[in-house]
């Protein structure tokens, strides 16, 4: 334990920011989970009502990555290379065959 009293104030500001940052991080680690199960659905039976669900959760967790990057949580090519990943995804999925 910090003897001084700002570096305890500073392990506390730290461990606030690792709590807010972990947040962020699993809330992006579930959307995208979510959508790619979506996508899974949608690949297997294919119809206008999946595809707007796949696009609905497409749209969420590309702006929870934003938003994880507006907040210092992601680094910004970080949130890019994330986001381009799963447009891919859509876009390999999606295209007729």
């Amino acid at each position: 334990m910090a003897n001084i009293k700002s570096a305890a104030k500073r392990a506390q500001i730290a461990e606030r920011n690792r709590l807010r940052n972990k947040s962020y991080r699993s809330a992006v680690h579930t959307l995208t989970k979510n959508y790619l199960n979506a996508l899974s659905q949608y690949t297997a039976n294919p119809s206008p009502e999946q595809l707007a669900e796949v696009n609905q959760r497409l749209s969420t967790v590309v702006s929870k990555i934003d938003k994880a990057v507006k907040c210092g949580v992601l680094h910004r090519n970080t949130g890019a290379r994330r986001k381009a990943r799963l447009s891919r995804i859509f876009n390999k999925a999606t295209q007729p065959s």
